[in-house]
């Protein structure tokens, strides 16, 4: 069993990290595959000319949560959710936004706004792409910067590593766990939901609950749980595949 969490790394930007031997991309896409696997938070700033930055700046004491997306050439269909105690103001600096295609509000309340849309802003599915990293989802945004949680390999960590240093974006490395140890790979909560997911048949197809009777099982908010799930889900797929 292996676990140590990194302290957080210094925030940088690579116009500033470029010295002489800097650039180990070439070795870092050498670096063997092993049954590994890395958990890691980044906060990375979001480019200036983003639709969610500009909005999230403008709102910065909103949360900002990017909860699927599917690109499609150069645009991306998204649903995201915004907290906030100025829905009507957030829906209405998107719509006018010129990166925002299109809004369709799913729901509004008195602290929260759900939507789907179109989007021009393809950047982050272009970078996560050119890295080999598949985009992991929630994606939270707020005041002009992004949380992005990654499990992948060590190799595939590095990668993604090496194109942020390589990128002018700043970011900063919140946290950093290595597994090996099955045992250690879900948290006590991925695994109770998982676990009402399975005995409940959220997990059967076709479904024997809905999302909203999973968590009144649980006591929980719908979003809340399906966050956890998604978050079980992929660190068990990951593991599956590094494992084989």
């Amino acid at each position: 069993m292996g676990g140590t969490d990194q302290p957080a790394e210094t925030e940088r930007s690579l116009e500033t990290d470029q010295s002489p031997g800097a650039d180990q991309s070439p070795e870092t896409d050498q670096l063997p595959e092993t049954d590994q696997t890395v958990y890691a938070r980044f906060r990375i700033d979001l480019p200036q000319d983003t639709w969610v930055r500009t909005v999230s700046e403008a709102y910065p004491q909103a949360t900002f949560r990017l909860l699927s997306g599917t690109r499609a050439g150069d645009t991306a269909r998204e649903l995201g959710e915004a907290i906030t105690e100025s829905p009507a103001a957030v829906r209405a600096s998107m719509r006018d936004h010129d990166a925002i295609l299109s809004y369709e509000t799913l729901e509004e309340t008195d602290g929260r706004l759900l939507g789907q849309y179109e989007t021009t802003d393809v950047g982050l599915y272009g970078f996560l792409e050119s890295s080999s990293m598949p985009p992991t989802f929630p994606v939270v945004v707020s005041d002009g910067r992004y949380e992005l949680d990654v499990t992948v390999s060590p190799a595939t960590f590095e990668r993604f590593t090496a194109a942020l240093r390589e990128s002018d974006t700043r970011y900063e490395l919140l946290s950093k766990v290595h597994t090996d140890d099955e045992a250690t790979l879900l948290t006590d909560r991925q695994r109770e939901v998982l676990a009402a997911a399975l005995r409940h048949g959220y997990l059967a197809v076709p479904r024997d609950c809905s999302l909203a009777e999973l968590a009144a099982t649980l006591e929980a908010d719908p979003s809340s749980v399906s966050t956890t799930l998604r978050r079980g889900q992929e660190r068990l797929v990951t593991w599956f595949f590094a494992e084989r």
